[in-house]
């Protein structure tokens, strides 16, 4: 799940929690709204974390070179 993936879930979470009045018998949807943002949030943590963890060991190596010039 990359970013956009997160932040929908994130979005989605509000909109069930937030902005909904629906009913259901079996279902809490509040709670599933709060579990979608909890997951959301947690997973945009995780993968940046990753990517901040691939990006450090990506970085392009020194390399020294000695030049010797002959006359």
């Amino acid at each position: 799940m990359g970013i956009g993936g997160c932040i929908g879930l994130i979005v989605v979470g509000a909109i069930l929690t937030f902005a909904s009045d629906w009913e259901m018998e079996s279902v809490n949807l509040d709670l599933v709204g709060l579990i979608m943002m909890a997951v959301g949030g947690i997973g945009l943590a995780v993968y940046t974390s990753i990517y901040k963890r691939r990006r450090a060991t990506g970085a392009i190596p020194v390399v020294e070179e000695h030049r010797r010039d002959v006359i």
